[in-house]
């Protein structure tokens, strides 16, 4: 199916960014100590992380794995300006025709926040293009995220470095593409380091990569990654006209208008 620009909107700056979380909502449910850090569920606390430090600038509802379409209905995600997504235990559950319908609003213009284990999901791999695989260990390991770039939106008012006392251990080699942007690197008990805070453009859209937040962790409580995240948002709202980039013929002198056009190999008539 094919989007026009007519069914997506950019986000203009008189209303609030729509804004959705999507969580996996699988530990929360399976796993008591989990449940008893996040008992609405992490995308519930990542959703109160923003609107706290967002307000009215901001919209923000959550939807789950176990939702009918994922929660990700070709509505909603015309509809949003900034999808969140958490995921971990379920990777293989997610359907690829859901993949394939983020993927087409990303590069349209929707804005993408990939948080910790979703470096593994299908749709932050395909928009790398790598394996996104990492070392790692779960051993209670001191978190320090050092702020490289300061001036950049998203490290706004954000302490440096921010200390998680307790944390899941991410190390290189992080087998990502070099980031357009690197905002974040941890350093951890063992002495690893980690690009913590990535972005990239794809498309039309725009990528941003947060590791910190295992779920046997408090980590979406802390104010200072609240504080990251609700930036993320606001740089990740589409910026232009949402529209899927296309192959389009020009005459001489056309300058504004032109017509598509389809390669041999989709239209060999």
């Amino acid at each position: 199916m094919t989007v026009s620009s007519t069914d997506l909107s950019y986000a203009p700056t008189d209303r609030p960014i729509r804004a959705v979380v999507w969580g996996e909502n699988r530990h929360e449910q399976r796993e008591e100590h989990v449940a008893k850090i996040y008992p609405q569920g992490m995308h519930t606390t990542i959703k109160e992380g923003i609107e706290e430090n967002l307000g009215d600038q901001v919209s923000v509802r959550t939807v789950t794995l176990d939702d009918p379409e994922h929660g990700l209905t070709e509505e909603l995600l015309g509809q949003t300006d900034v999808l969140l997504w958490w995921g971990h235990a379920a990777h293989q559950d997610v359907a690829d025709e859901i993949v394939e319908r983020v993927y087409r609003h990303v590069l349209s213009g929707m804005g993408l926040i990939v948080l910790h284990s979703g470096h593994w999901s299908k749709i932050f791999g395909k928009l790398m293009g790598t394996s996104c695989t990492l070392r790692w260990r779960s051993e209670h390991d001191r978190e320090l995220v050092w702020t490289i770039d300061r001036t950049h939106p998203i490290a706004r008012g954000v302490p440096h470095p921010i200390e998680i006392e307790a944390q899941e251990m991410y190390g290189e080699q992080f087998d990502i593409p070099t980031p357009d942007e690197l905002i974040f690197i941890s350093s951890f008990t063992g002495g690893e380091v980690f690009r913590s805070g990535c972005t990239w453009r794809r498309g039309n859209g725009r990528v941003f990569y947060f590791s910190p937040g295992d779920q046997d962790y408090p980590v979406y409580h802390n104010a200072a990654v609240r504080k990251v995240i609700a930036n993320g948002v606001g740089w990740a709202r589409p910026v232009v006209e949402r529209t899927m980039p296309t192959l389009r013929r020009h005459e001489v002198g056309q300058f504004n208008e032109g017509r598509e056009y389809q390669s041999p190999w989709q239209n060999k008539a």
